[in-house]
C-alpha cells in the first residue's frame, strides 16, 4: 500500500468543528444563507415542487418534473448545512415542514418520488435510462443524512431508511429482483453515506452492487428497454435506442467500472459515479478500484479539463467528447460537473493523499464553481464558458435547476472540503481563515487558520489551544506556487527535507506545541501565465492569467468591447492591485486596429497601446453582459 495511505485515518471536518471566519468566503457564504437559500424556497413553493408533494394536483396544475425531489432534497441539505454554523428557529421549523411533506408522501411501501406516485404510479422502475428514480432517491438520502447531522432528528432519516431498505428487496441479483442501476449515477454515494450515519452494512453492499453491476453484460439498459417497448423518458434524444453504444457511453455502462479508463458521457453523472469509485475503494480497501479511479483522474486532468476546472465541453451530452476538445464559446462546462468534481477530489484525499487532487479541487472551487453564483446569490450559471461575445447572463432559474441548490450546498458545507481531521491530525487542503478544532483522545485542540491565498500568499496555523502530546499540521503545497517557504514562530524550515514535504505535496510537521505557536506557509502569489498544451486546438498562441488559485479573463467592462481584438505581449509585466475589493491583474498590451481598406489585407495590422485589466473568471457577467474572454492572444 502506498506510504501516503499509512497515515491516521483522517475524514472531512465535521462542519460543528468549523468556524469560518474568512475575508473572501465568509461574505458570500453569508449571502447564501439570507439570500440564496430563502430565494431557492421561494421558487421551490411558487414553480410547484412543494405543492407536488401533497399530491393534491388538479388538472391544467404543473406536471411534476421527473427529478423535483432532488431539488427539494438539495435545499434540505444546504439548509441543514447552514443550520450548523448559524442556527436559525425559523429554517429549521421550515424544514420540519419540508420533511413531514416528504413523509406524508412516502408509500406504505416506503416508495417516495413525487413524479410517479403522482403522474405514473404504474410505471414505478420502469425506465431507470432516463427517469431519475435512483437518482432522486439518493439526493434525498444525502438530504436525510445532512439533516441528522446537523440538527439531531432523525425524521427525513427514517424516512429514507425505509425507502432504502425498499431499493435493496427490488434490486439485486437474487431472483425475482431488477438486475439493474439508475441510468444517473448518485444513489451509490448516497448509499454510502447512509452506512456510515447508520452503521448499517446493508447500505454500503447495496451501493457496491450498483457500482459493480454497471456496465456488465447483458446490458441492463438494452434489456429494459426490450421489455418496455416503449421509448424512455427522453426517448432518442441522447442517442438511447438509436446508438445503443453512445448512450452507454453516455450512461458510463459500456464497460465494468474496473474497465474504464476514459472519462466519457455526461460530467455529472461521471463524477458521480467516480466519488463513489473512490468511497468503495477506501471502504472496501480495494487496490483494484483506486487503480480504476487514479486512471480516470490522470486521463481527465490532463486531456479533458478546461483550465478553470470546468469539465464538459459539449452541450449535445452535456459532457465529453474527444481528447483536448476544449471550446471556449462553446464551453459547457456546467457548473453540477465542476462541483462533482470536488465531490471527487475530496474522496480521492481521503483514500489517496496528493496534492493533485486539492489543487484540482480548490481550481474548480475558484473558477468552475463559483461562477455560477451571481454575487447577489440569487441568479446562477447552468454551464460556464470560457468566452462570451456579449448578451449572456445568469438565469434566476431552470426548468432542469440542478444546479442552483448544488452550488448552495457546496457552499454551506466548504468547511468540510478545505479541511479533514483524524485523532491528532489536522489537514489544510483548501486554506480558508477561520477556527478548527481537531480531536485529540477525549480532548479537543484548536488551531486558528489566516489564509491570504489572494493577496499576500500567507497562510498561518496558530495553535489556540495546544493539547498534552503530539498534534500533527498539514498543509497542501500547490503546485501554482513557484516559490515556497515554511517558517515555525520565525524559524525557517527546510521544505527540501523530505520528512516536512514528503511525495504527497503536503508541508507536514508532528511535534508537542505549545499555545500561540504559530506555522506559516509563505506561498508565491505573483501573477502568472499559462500556456497551453500545443495539442489543445483552440488555444494555440494564446495565454491564460492566474493569480494563486484563480484564473483571470478579460471583461468588456474594464477594456471595451471586441476583446479578441487585443493581444498581450510574452515580455508585459504583469501587476496585481486591489480594485473596490476585487483583486485585479493589469498589464501593458495591444489593440488591433480597424483602419484599413477590404476585409483582407496584403500588408501588417497595425496595433496600438492598451491597458489590460484581468478580473477572476469567477466575478464576470456581474457588471453586465458584456464580452468576456479568459485566453489571450500573446504577441
Amino acid at each position: 500500500m502506498d506510504a501516503h495511505r499509512t497515515h491516521r485515518a483522517t475524514t472531512p471536518a465535521p462542519l460543528a468543528d468549523v468556524d469560518i471566519a474568512d475575508p473572501f468566503w465568509s461574505p458570500r457564504i453569508e449571502t447564501v444563507r439570507t439570500e440564496t437559500i430563502p430565494f431557492q424556497y421561494h421558487q421551490l413553493e411558487t414553480i410547484g415542487h412543494l405543492e407536488s408533494l401533497r399530491h393534491r394536483r388538479q388538472d391544467g396544475d404543473p406536471v411534476p418534473h421527473i427529478f423535483w425531489d432532488s431539488d427539494i432534497a438539495k435545499w434540505i441539505e444546504a439548509a441543514s448545512y447552514s443550520l450548523v454554523s448559524h442556527p436559525d428557529p425559523e429554517l429549521d421549523a421550515r424544514l420540519d415542514d419540508v420533511i413531514a411533506l416528504l413523509a406524508s408522501a412516502q408509500g406504505d411501501d416506503g416508495y417516495l418520488n413525487t413524479y410517479f406516485t403522482v403522474i405514473a404510479p404504474e410505471e414505478r422502475f420502469t425506465d431507470l435510462r432516463d427517469a431519475h428514480e435512483l437518482y432522486c432517491a439518493g439526493h434525498l438520502i444525502e438530504a436525510a443524512v445532512a439533516h441528522h447531522a446537523a440538527t439531531g432528528k432523525t425524521t427525513l432519516l427514517d424516512v429514507m431508511r425505509r425507502y432504502a431498505d425498499l431499493i435493496g428487496t427490488v434490486f439485486g441479483r437474487g431472483e425475482g429482483q431488477i438486475r439493474g442501476y439508475d441510468g444517473h449515477e448518485e444513489i451509490e454515494l448516497a448509499l454510502v453515506k447512509l452506512a456510515a450515519a447508520t452503521g448499517e452494512r446493508r447500505y454500503l453492499d447495496l451501493a457496491s452492487y450498483f457500482v459493480e453491476e454497471r456496465g456488465t453484460e447483458p446490458y441492463f439498459f438494452d434489456l429494459e428497454a426490450e421489455r418496455r417497448g416503449t421509448p424512455g423518458y427522453f426517448g432518442d434524444q441522447f442517442s438511447g435506442e438509436a446508438h445503443p453504444g453512445r448512450s452507454r457511453e453516455y450512461l458510463q455502462a459500456h464497460a465494468p467500472v474496473r474497465d474504464q479508463h476514459e472519462a466519457v458521457g455526461h460530467s455529472v453523472r461521471a463524477m458521480y459515479l467516480y466519488s463513489a469509485m473512490a468511497d468503495l475503494a477506501r471502504e472496501q480497501d480495494d487496490e483494484s478500484l483506486l487503480a480504476a479511479c487514479r486512471g480516470l483522474w490522470e486521463h481527465l486532468t490532463t486531456r479533458r479539463m478546461y483550465v478553470t476546472g470546468g469539465i464538459g465541453s459539449s452541450a449535445v451530452n452535456e459532457g465529453f467528447t474527444r481528447d483536448f476538445d476544449l471550446p471556449d464559446e462553446t464551453a459547457y462546462a456546467e457548473t453540477c460537473a465542476a462541483i462533482g468534481l470536488m465531490m471527487w477530489a475530496q474522496r480521492m484525499l481521503r483514500v489517496d493523499r496528493h496534492r493533485r487532487y486539492g489543487d484540482v479541487m480548490e481550481l474548480a472551487l475558484y473558477n468552475g464553481v463559483l461562477a455560477g453564483l451571481s454575487d447577489d446569490g440569487t441568479c446562477f450559471f447552468y454551464d460556464n464558458p470560457l468566452a462570451s461575445r456579449g448578451g449572456i447572463e445568469r438565469s434566476a432559474w431552470f426548468d432542469v435547476a440542478c444546479c442552483p441548490p448544488n452550488l448552495a450546498r457546496l457552499l454551506t458545507s466548504l468547511g468540510s472540503y478545505a479541511f479533514a481531521t483524524g485523532d491528532a491530525e489536522l489537514v489544510v487542503h483548501v486554506p480558508v481563515s477561520g477556527i478548527v478544532r481537531v480531536p485529540v483522545g477525549d480532548a479537543v485542540a484548536v488551531v486558528a487558520v489566516d489564509a491570504d491565498v489572494h493577496g499576500s500568499g500567507r497562510v498561518a496555523l496558530r495553535v489556540v489551544d495546544a493539547p498534552d502530546g503530539e498534534l500533527t499540521l498539514r498543509v497542501r503545497v500547490p503546485a501554482w506556487s513557484a516559490t515556497t517557504t515554511l517558517h515555525l514562530d520565525g524559524r525557517p524550515l527546510d521544505l527540501d527535507d523530505g520528512d516536512l514535504l514528503g511525495e504527497d505535496g503536503y508541508a507536514t510537521v508532528t511535534r508537542r506545541w505549545q499555545d500561540g505557536e504559530v506555522l506559516v506557509l509563505q506561498l508565491d502569489t505573483a501573477p502568472r501565465r499559462l500556456r497551453p498544451d500545443p495539442r489543445l486546438v483552440d488555444h494555440a498562441g494564446r495565454v491564460a492569467i492566474a493569480r494563486g488559485p484563480m484564473v483571470h479573463a478579460l471583461e468588456e467592462a474594464d477594456n471595451g468591447a471586441m476583446l479578441h481584438m487585443l493581444s498581450l505581449p510574452a515580455d508585459a509585466d504583469l501587476s496585481a492591485r486591489d480594485a473596490d475589493g476585487t483583486h485585479v491583474v493589469t498589464a501593458r498590451g495591444r489593440r488591433a486596429d480597424v483602419a484599413g481598406d477590404g476585409l483582407y489585407r496584403s500588408g501588417p495590422v497595425t496595433s496600438e497601446d492598451a491597458e489590460l485589466v484581468f478580473v477572476p473568471y469567477s466575478s464576470w457577467a456581474n457588471r453586465g453582459a458584456g464580452e468576456m474572454r479568459v485566453w489571450t492572444r500573446e504577441a
